[in-house]
């Protein structure tokens, strides 16, 4: 079989509105941005930048460098968010070589900047940084050329000082998140230190070298990723499903290995297990052009290798799953590839959360999150939240309360799942940014802590001793009054209390200050108690020391598995009133 080095598939991230689209746009000189609703994306697309444009945009750049360009070109993958990149993916890991991640310089890291950087780490993917926006930076003049060296030579004291600044900012948001960063030209370890480009997608400046360095340490880093058999077997990864005018469903197929013909039979995954379509057409979309163009741009072709994006069209993929493997059936142990994948994806834990997602590639990665953040999962899904999920939920919440709850990640909930979660008290949270989902269990699961630390403690028998105060008896018996104070510990109504040697009075009925019922005291604490089965001057005296009275399942409670909730005194007195207990038994 024939090998080549294929182009390096890059794929281009970061939060709405830092512009992704543009600088794609300005690279391919087109208004894709202009026909998407409010300049967003809104599908994820796929262009294919040639080597000739490659080489127009970069020329002196790569003569100053020294660069001979052995890749065909550059393959961008355009996304909204998490989907091309968390669909992009492969056993294993990330279909994607190499990331750029967009950054407004004014506005620094916002949620999805934080997003991807946290999929990009748990793919181990490498990525640049595009400062994009330098534009806008108070006293900028455009130069008109595409070099960000040549551009920051003409401007002012003022101007320079202020990229500085805002570069540096992006230094240290990075190195909040583990990562050391550096100007492109200051970079000393391309493998250790993270490159940041300033650009203005808008005027073109800065593109010039993020295009060298983004081909460079492709084919610097990379090479022996990038070789494939263009004679092979097909192997893709499904980012989107759609419903196309006069086509039917077809999915949008970033092809990564090998080669797909017309007329080949594919296989891929559903819900209900691996199904396979044969090939009717394949859809390049025209040079400089993308996926989400409509079909005007694009042309049929017999035959694409990777790495390509390519629209198919064939009969069966209504149920396909965006994230899957879709994969020649001349492949070799296809279906176990796909099985294996499927069951790597879909492995869960005794007991966990639920997780639900709109595509395989968010299974994989909020599994990859929940995991590295100490979360299992019980039951994965792609789809709607239903009425089982929650009733699921609901089963685990009596084994493990902190699993009692669903994650939906990019997918609704059927009404009847809605009621469910109403009646039964489990908690759905819906969310569409990975890591922020992430965070909103983490902040229910410290709310439900504290709400059952609150409910334990009011359950709880905690340590105490009071000491009875002279000249404050108001009532001797049926029930005793009289006034106390705690020297050390807290006391509650309902406790049992008993005497120095241990013989137990009696309980605790009713405890007031001033008329006001307490429910709890500690230390200094002055009120009055009223208390059953005692004789105020006969089993009580004045200035006697009593004992919060625990049976010896509330002791080994507060012993080995709530010490966290005792003070050092309590910890203290827990020892003296065990050795009082002890002297009683003998």
């Amino acid at each position: 079989m024939l090998a080549v080095i294929r182009q390096p598939i890059i794929v281009v991230m970061g939060h709405v509105d830092h512009g992704k689209t543009t600088l794609l746009d300005k690279i391919r000189s087109t208004t894709i941005t202009v026909k998407e609703a409010g300049g967003i994306t809104q599908h994820i697309g796929a262009s294919e930048v040639p080597l000739d444009v490659i080489k127009k945009t970069c020329g002196p750049l790569l003569e100053r460098f020294k660069i001979s360009i052995t890749i065909p070109g550059l393959l961008f993958i355009d996304t909204p968010g998490h989907e091309a990149f968390t669909n992009l993916r492969k056993r294993g890991g990330s279909v994607a070589d190499l990331a750029i991640l967009v950054v407004d310089v004014t506005k620094n890291f916002e949620p999805q900047t934080l997003e991807a950087i946290e999929i990009l780490k748990e793919y181990k993917t490498p990525f640049i940084v595009a400062a994009n926006k330098i534009d806008v930076i108070t006293g900028w003049r455009a130069s008109g050329s595409s070099s960000f060296a040549e551009s920051i030579s003409k401007q002012t004291a003022h101007v320079v000082e202020d990229i500085e600044a805002r570069i540096y900012s992006l230094v240290g948001a990075l190195s909040e998140v583990g990562f050391n960063s550096e100007r492109y030209d200051r970079v000393k370890d391309f493998k250790t230190e993270i490159l940041i480009c300033p650009i203005s997608a808008k005027t073109g400046e800065g593109i010039a070298e993020l295009l060298v360095y983004a081909t460079g340490l492709s084919q610097r880093f990379l090479e022996d990723r990038l070789e494939v058999e263009v004679n092979g077997a097909g192997i893709g990864s499904i980012i989107e499903r759609k419903e196309e005018k006069g086509l039917g469903t077809t999915v949008d197929v970033i092809l990564y290995g090998g080669s797909l013909n017309v007329n080949n039979t594919v296989a891929f995954a559903t819900s209900s297990g691996i199904a396979r379509s044969k090939i009717k057409a394949l859809l390049k979309p025209k040079a400089l052009q993308e996926l989400r163009e409509s079909s005007s741009k694009f042309y049929y072709v017999d035959n694409v290798s990777a790495a390509s994006g390519i629209k198919i069209s064939g009969s069966g993929f209504e149920d396909a799953l965006p994230g899957s493997l879709v994969i020649s059936v001349d492949y070799p142990d296809y279906e176990n590839e796909i099985k294996s994948e499927i069951q790597e994806v879909f492995e869960v834990d005794k007991t966990g959360i639920i997780l639900k997602s709109d595509s395989i590639g968010g299974i994989e990665a909020l599994s990859k999150l929940l995991k590295s953040a100490g979360v299992n999962i019980s039951k994965k899904g792609i789809g709607k939240v239903t009425k089982r999920d929650v009733m699921d939920a609901f089963s685990i919440s009596s084994e493990n309360p902190e699993c009692a709850v669903v994650i939906a990640f990019n997918v609704e909930n059927e009404e009847d799942a809605s009621q469910e979660s109403y009646a039964t008290g489990i908690k759905i949270l819906n969310g569409n940014v990975i890591y922020k989902i992430v965070d909103d269990y983490k902040e229910w699961l410290d709310g439900e802590r504290k709400k059952n630390r609150n409910t334990l403690e009011k359950a709880l028998v905690f340590p105490g001793v009071i000491k009875t105060l002279p000249n404050s008896c108001f009532r001797v018996s049926h029930p005793a009054i009289f006034g106390v104070e705690v020297v050390a510990g807290r006391m509650k109504p309902g406790v049992q209390l008993m005497n120095k040697f241990g013989d137990i009075l009696g309980s605790v009925k009713e405890m007031q200050d001033n008329g006001i019922s307490l429910q709890e005291a500690k230390k200094g604490g002055n009120f009055a108690m009223s208390m059953d089965g005692v004789t105020y001057g006969r089993q009580l005296q004045e200035n006697e020391m009593l004992y919060v009275f625990l049976n010896d399942d509330d002791e080994r409670a507060l012993r080995y598995k709530f010490t966290d909730m005792l003070t050092d005194e309590e910890l203290t007195l827990l020892d003296d009133i065990s050795k009082i207990k002890s002297t009683k038994r003998k």
